[in-house]
Order: C-alpha cells, then structure tokens, then sequence
C-alpha cells in the first residue's frame, strides 16, 4: 500500500500547478498596469512650455518654471492671473 501515491500527493502537485499559473497571471497585470500608469501620467501633462516644449500638470508649475527658465522673456497672458 505505500507504494501508492495517496490522493493528498496528486493534491499537493495540483497546488503547486496552481500557485505557478497564478504567480505568472499576477505578474503579467502588474506588467500591464504599468503602461497603464505611464499613459495617465502623461496625459495630465497639460501645460506646454512654448519656448522648451516641456510639459506641466498645472498653470502654478507652469508659470513657476517660466519664470525660473526663461525670465528675459514676458509672461504669456493665461499665466499673468495665476498666483504662484
């Protein structure tokens, strides 16, 4: 009778088949998400520089870095309004 294996044996291999397929799955959606991520990132880059062509998620970051960047050069007229 020993040299059988037991149902707990067939189990255990199944388990392990298991754990390995669910591993590869969630590996495969972290990967994916990343994109995801870098896509909605650049996307709230709304702001473009005219000068540099460098991208800002909003007008106080935008008018902080004009007049740090370039400040021989007169401010457009949609950051003249914002408080930085």
């Amino acid at each position: 009778m020993q040299d059988c294996p037991g149902p707990d044996m067939a189990r255990g291999q199944q388990k392990i088949q298991s754990q390995q397929k669910n591993a590869k799955k969630q590996a495969g959606q972290k990967k994916k998400q990343g994109h995801d991520q870098k896509a909605a990132a650049k996307a709230a880059l709304i702001y473009t520089c005219t000068i540099c062509k460098t991208q800002m998620p909003d007008p106080k970051t935008f008018k902080q870095h004009f007049e740090s960047k370039h400040p021989k050069t007169p401010l457009p007229p949609e950051l003249v309004d914002i408080q930085a």
